[in-house]
């Protein structure tokens, strides 16, 4: 759809509307307000509310959250166990530990305070039911039966967005996770304090994790869908296997996770997409944090590029600038994530044996997970010629962006810790 200059203010029309208050949508609507737009974040839900979600903030997502941001640290994981599927366990101790435990209910419920604190307007229990352009202006309607408009829209609605589906954001590789969050004793507590696991499962691409959460676990498993009778059978078994099927669990759910083709749109017209909304995922962990809270930055800046445009050119140029950016940084990551997903496909007991027994291998997913390297850094190692023995390209290494902000922990002053 064709873009045009802004529309002059009228009363009840927002500069920028963003849909889904998550990592991306409050990050997006807390930069443009910032820039000075007059910005309105909807959230189906009502705020606090749960999300199906592992809860680990490796380095990449600690560098993006806002400075300041009072967030509660439940546990650090220093040591990591990586099993195949129920054999073969071994402990690595992390160099410089980073993957930081937490709720996402309390880390969403942080982000949209941020965004308030910033300039937007929140409303939550209202979703979005309706979307469409007119030139210069997007039209909203919502549950509650009013009709908005808006200079700009950015999608952040989650894996199952309606925005998705307007803009036609597709999908290569579509997972199902299965997850438990479950009260665990003082024993269960301490066994796991400090210690994430991550096991190499029975299905193709499949794998379980455990995360401390002092006297929670957060555990699940995920595998692409199409058996879900089959997970089922592995989420019981991992379950049970490391002690975490007995109290009645405080949430059992499961959800799909999406990871987008490479050339997705990532907007059409005057609405954008960001994080789960853009199928922007790692193909290998299914980790989308960091991919939410980057993306939703770039889309924040895109929009009030667009809302403050001179002309139908500046505003298109905005919008294509976006998309570049969300190609070159966070689309190159998972087209290596996509390869190193091929070779664990292909390969599990392999990586496994590299991971764990090549220092090698393990200090670069070290790195990554603490923020110094990408996914296509870990490909650096004997991974990376496992996936040339099968046939698979491996793009460049690259590190993350110079945004990257040090973690040191409890002692960082942007988190709480227990």
């Amino acid at each position: 759809m064709p873009l045009s200059s802004p529309p002059a203010r009228t009363p009840g029309t927002w500069d920028v509307i963003v849909v889904g208050a998550g990592p991306a949508g409050a990050t997006a609507a807390r930069i443009a307000a910032q820039q000075g737009c007059r910005t309105l974040l909807l959230e189906r839900a009502a705020i606090p509310r749960y999300k199906t979600c592992g809860g680990g903030l490796i380095g990449a997502s600690l560098a993006a959250l806002p400075p300041g941001l009072p967030l509660k640290v439940y546990d650090t994981a220093q040591r990591f166990t990586f099993g195949f599927n129920g054999r073969k366990e071994r402990t690595l101790a992390s160099a410089a530990p980073t993957c930081a435990m937490v709720f996402r209910s309390e880390l969403d419920a942080a982000l949209t305070e941020a965004a308030e604190r910033g300039g937007a307007v929140v409303r939550d229990s209202t979703a979005l039911t309706a979307l469409e352009q007119h030139g210069a202006t997007v039209s909203v309607k919502t549950n509650r039966g009013e009709s908005l408009h808006a200079g700009v829209v950015v999608g952040a609605d989650g894996s199952a967005s309606r925005v998705a589906r307007y803009v036609g954001v597709q999908c290569a590789q579509v997972d199902l996770a299965l997850e438990v969050e479950t009260p665990v004793d003082q024993d269960t507590a301490e066994r796991w304090r400090g210690r994430m696991l991550m096991e190499w499962g029975p299905l193709p691409g499949s794998f379980g994790w455990v995360f401390p959460k002092g006297d929670v676990c957060t555990a699940g498993v995920v595998a692409a869908r199409g058996n879900p009778g089959a997970l089922r059978a592995y989420k019981a078994d991992f379950l049970r296997r490391h002690g975490l099927d007995g109290p009645r669990p405080h949430h059992d759910t499961g959800h799909l996770t999406r990871c987008r083709r490479p050339d997705s749109p990532l907007a059409r017209g005057r609405v954008l997409v960001a994080g789960d909304a853009a199928a922007l995922v790692d193909h290998w962990s299914r980790e989308g944090i960091s991919y939410a809270l980057r993306s939703g930055d770039l889309a924040g800046h895109a929009a009030a590029g667009v809302v403050s445009a001179a002309g139908q050119a500046e505003a298109a140029a905005a919008v294509d600038h976006y998309a570049r950016q969300v190609d070159e940084v966070l689309g190159a990551e998972m087209r290596a994530s996509s390869a190193l997903m091929q070779v664990f496909v292909h390969h599990p007991g392999a990586v496994h044996a590299a991971l764990t027994r090549l220092p090698a291998a393990w200090r670069r997913l070290d790195a990554y997970i603490a923020g110094d390297t990408s996914v296509a850094g870990i490909m650096t190692t004997p991974l990376g010629r496992a996936a040339a023995a099968i046939g698979v390209r491996i793009p460049s290494a690259r590190r993350p962006g110079s945004e990257r902000r040090a973690w040191s922990g409890a002692s960082d002053s942007r988190l709480d810790a227990p």
